[in-house]
């Protein structure tokens, strides 16, 4: 892994521009800033959704948030992106975690509404659609929802169950699949011949 030049790119310089594009109270337009690629700095996402830097672990959670607000995915890199700057960043698996989430209506009227780790509030639908995939060896379930521009949230395991607990019957592409409506959209979770 490359490290960029320390004196240049450190995670004081990412936070200070994070915090000069959250004063619009939402994730920086990451998406329309082409800056120079500076290197890839020593900061992880674990599983859990902890962020760590130089093998540590961010405990202020403001922080975390402002660097999420400035992350981008492009392909399967992700990284930290400022109007003049670009820092890779490594990521176990998806850089949000669903904590929990809120139900509005029930039915094919049904809300599904996800809060992140970062207090992101995602709401389940065409948008920020559902998918589910299955370890191919053990079978376990890892769920994610989408939150933003190519970036998924793992759904924790108290919050998939308390969805399987609102799940019934629906029809998806011609087959009977059990999964949870919300936001309009049938989200399915397994083939009821499955079950």
């Amino acid at each position: 892994m490359s490290r960029p030049d320390q004196n240049s790119v450190t995670a004081d310089s990412l936070a200070a521009a994070a915090v000069k594009h959250a004063k619009n109270k939402g994730p920086a337009p990451v998406h329309l800033w082409n800056p120079p690629f500076c290197g890839d700095l020593d900061m992880r996402i674990a599983r859990d959704g902890t962020w760590f830097y130089l093998g540590t672990p961010i405990g202020r959670k403001p922080l975390v948030k402002l660097f999420s607000s400035i992350l981008r995915r492009d392909g399967d890199a992700y990284f930290l992106v400022t109007p003049v700057e670009k820092v890779g960043i490594t990521v176990e698996d998806a850089p949000f975690v669903a904590v929990d989430f809120q139900v509005e209506g029930s039915g094919k009227a049904q809300q599904i509404t996800f809060t992140t780790n970062v207090d992101e509030t995602v709401p389940l639908g065409p948008n920020h659609p559902f998918r589910l995939e299955r370890d191919p060896e053990t079978g376990e379930p890892s769920p994610y929802v989408l939150v933003r521009d190519n970036l998924e949230a793992l759904i924790d395991r108290k919050s998939f169950y308390r969805l399987v607990d609102l799940g019934e019957a629906g029809k998806f592409e011609g087959e009977d699949w059990f999964g949870v409506w919300s936001g309009g959209k049938f989200f399915p979770f397994i083939r009821i011949s499955e079950l």
